[in-house]
């Protein structure tokens, strides 16, 4: 296979919690593969890693939105395509997770884990889909979770969240397929980042999650990036639908 598939020269992607974590690592990555990148977080989070993709010689741009808030998720796109032209590329990284046994969880940190996990990706999904469509191609990741798949522990927003991100992965991929617009999700395993903090530094819940990791480590932001890579690529033009687990092997123990 000719390494040129997997080229993403002259494309122009939204990467969304692009700041820090996993959303950095493939905003990164994308750059490097010849894509301008508008980069996404809260405040001025992303404004570093869109220097790093400048000094590739691509286009960048660090944009601010609050994605609990449905004007500023619309401002979003608007923003993105105004000063770098058009979106072929979207991922939908950016989200959040509240702990808490589920007889506590409130419901204000229930509604807000499912607009900024699910309805925020859902939304930017729907609006950027309809210039897609309008241009007769695209690519679309969502980044799911283990937890798509699996109930988790004292995170039920997010479980609702992730298996939701999962389903209308799928839908929209039934739905946009014919009309050149792949539409996939990445399920990371237990990566090292902000959202797993409280994970790493409990030694029992780390020592049971390395324990069933058949890679024996913990994940890093840079091992989904690749991924998000071949699912942006022509490489992957007729993987659509699909929730591809990079997990370090615990699915399959």
């Amino acid at each position: 296979m000719a390494l040129d598939w997997f080229s993403l020269d002259g494309k122009v992607a939204l990467v969304t919690g692009a700041g820090t974590g996993i959303g950095a690592a493939i905003a990164k990555a994308l750059g490097r593969a010849g894509a301008d990148v508008a980069c996404h977080a809260r405040g001025d989070g992303a404004a570093e890693t869109s220097a790093e993709i400048r000094a590739l010689g691509r286009r960048s741009i660090a944009l601010s939105a609050d994605l609990s808030d449905r004007a500023a998720q619309d401002a979003l796109v608007g923003e993105a395509v105004g000063t770098l032209g058009r979106i072929d590329i979207l991922v939908n990284n950016a989200g959040m997770i509240r702990r808490a046994p589920a007889v506590d969880a409130t419901d204000e940190d229930w509604d807000l884990v499912l607009e900024v996990n699910l309805s925020a990706p859902f939304r930017l999904a729907r609006r950027v889909g309809k210039l897609m469509l309008a241009e007769g191609g695209g690519r679309i990741v969502n980044i799911a979770s283990l937890l798509s798949f699996q109930g988790g522990i004292l995170v039920p927003a997010y479980a609702a969240s992730k298996g939701g991100v999962a389903q209308f992965t799928k839908a929209l991929a039934n739905e946009w397929a014919s009309k050149g617009v792949n539409v996939n999700a990445i399920a990371p395993g237990y990566i090292a980042t902000n959202n797993t903090a409280a994970l790493r530094a409990d030694p029992t819940r780390s020592r049971q999650i390395l324990e069933r990791i058949p890679a024996g480590r913990w994940g890093e932001p840079d091992d989904i990036a690749g991924a998000a890579v071949f699912l942006c690529s022509d490489a992957a033009r007729y993987v659509t639908g699909h929730v591809l687990l990079v997990d370090g092997g615990w699915m399959a123990r």
